[in-house]
């Protein structure tokens, strides 16, 4: 197929319109600053939805306040073949962390429009509201968000109804942003790693296994309160001991075990914390990450036996509350496939790797077949002013995504008859 070998993006054009989108937000020290529903979101998501239409897009805003700019292919009756991300920052945040995804999305169809190319399946580019915070735009699109406001409130106290109203949205519809397999055959997310594996392995694409599964629990540790230097260290019962012993058991979790689990004590509260008292209570926060739910699972239950164990050391109490869990979502083996004859194909390392942050993909791949592109971030940095990935990276990303695009198109294709 001749322009599977021959077609690539605009780099100039592509690499001009992150600097141009960055402006918006922009801080003193270079960071970006464009929270979701803010003013400045408003004006990149008018920015973003004018290049889709320059590109050849019909574009539309669900109930969500999702930004929908879909691209027409020669059956447009069949499913989309998806890409995107969002635009929303964190506060002095960077450029690249999810405008890359959207903007690569646009400078495809750019390229396809120009070139008179169009592909069996439409092309989707969707930009998801409020990523960062409620991620709102992917949960209500896979059907995951809950019928309950309060929970996505602002945390200003703006509620979500006067949110999605300024940007198009309507929170009394909510439900109809919700889509399926008959409407996206596939979603490929290209995204910054937002860690140091590829820049320090010298890789330059990163082929994403899947995005992990999280749980997070708070730990509280409770011992007695007395006085430090009339307590005899025989007599004491230090929640503080108690609790430096647990941070080193969850720190081996994420080490003793084969897999590539990570786990995390983030948050330590000491009470009363003073010089002279023997500290009475301890909370914590626990995060334990991994593609295998299963794996995940084991890993507390490992924990669980452990803080039986030295609570009964140290005489103290320890309780281990949950309160969020999101299952891992894989890749699918199509797309991982895919994008891997693609890095092959024109001539680009690649690694495999899982994600280990949340992406709007990890919603979406719920419901249909989804794919991840990671291009490295320099010195792993991101939800930074120095979070950067150079030009030439981001344009082999691109390049990686239209390719794998044309790859799917045909299998997709052949699956549909």
């Amino acid at each position: 197929m001749m322009i599977a070998s021959t077609l690539s993006v605009n780099s100039d054009r592509f690499n001009e319109s992150i600097e141009k989108l960055a402006e918006i937000g922009q801080i003193a020290d270079g960071g970006v600053t464009r929270i979701a529903f803010s003013q400045e979101d408003i004006a990149a998501r008018n920015l973003v939805h004018n290049w889709m239409i320059e590109a050849g897009m019909n574009v539309r805003i669900d109930a969500a306040g999702n930004i929908i700019g879909r691209y027409e292919g020669k059956q447009p009756k069949i499913p989309a073949l998806a890409t995107g991300s969002h635009i929303d920052t964190v506060p002095n945040g960077g450029r690249y962390d999810g405008n890359l995804g959207v903007l690569a999305g646009i400078e495809i169809v750019r390229t396809f429009n120009e070139n008179n190319i169009r592909l069996q399946h439409p092309i989707e580019v969707i930009v998801f509201t409020d990523e960062e915070s409620t991620m709102i735009g992917s949960k209500a699109m896979s059907g995951t968000a809950k019928n309950d406001a309060e929970l996505y409130r602002l945390a200003d106290g703006t509620p979500i109804e006067e949110s999605l109203a300024k940007i198009g949205g309507n929170w009394a519809e909510i439900g109809t942003a919700k889509r399926d397999r008959t409407q996206i055959a596939a979603y490929i997310e290209l995204h910054v790693e937002q860690g140091g594996i590829l820049d320090n392995l010298n890789k330059q694409i990163g082929v994403v296994e899947g995005v992990v599964g999280a749980y997070r629990g708070i730990i509280t540790v409770t011992g007695k309160t007395n006085h430090a230097g009339t307590t005899p260290m025989e007599m004491r019962q230090d929640a503080l001991v108690a609790a430096s012993q647990i941070v080193l058991a969850v720190n081996d979790l994420g080490k003793t075990m084969p897999g590539k689990q990570v786990a995390t004590v983030g948050k330590f509260n000491v009470f009363p914390n003073a010089t002279n008292i023997v500290p009475g209570q301890v909370e914590m926060s626990i995060d334990v990450r991994d593609l295998s739910a299963d794996n995940v699972k084991n890993l507390i239950a490992k924990l669980e036996q452990q803080l039986i164990e030295i609570a009964a050391n140290t005489q103290t109490k320890i309780t281990l509350k949950p309160y969020l869990w999101v299952d891992p979502t894989l890749s699918a083996s199509e797309i991982v496939k895919a994008i891997a004859n693609t890095c092959n194909q024109l001539g680009l390392s690649h690694y495999s790797l899982p994600s280990r942050a949340g992406h709007d993909a990890q919603e979406i791949g719920r419901f249909t077949d989804m794919g991840m592109i990671f291009v490295p971030s320099i010195e792993g940095i991101s939800h930074s002013p120095k979070e950067y990935t150079t030009p030439e990276q981001c344009t082999q990303g691109t390049n990686v995504l239209l390719q794998t695009f044309i790859q799917l198109d045909q299998h997709y294709s052949k699956t549909n008859k």
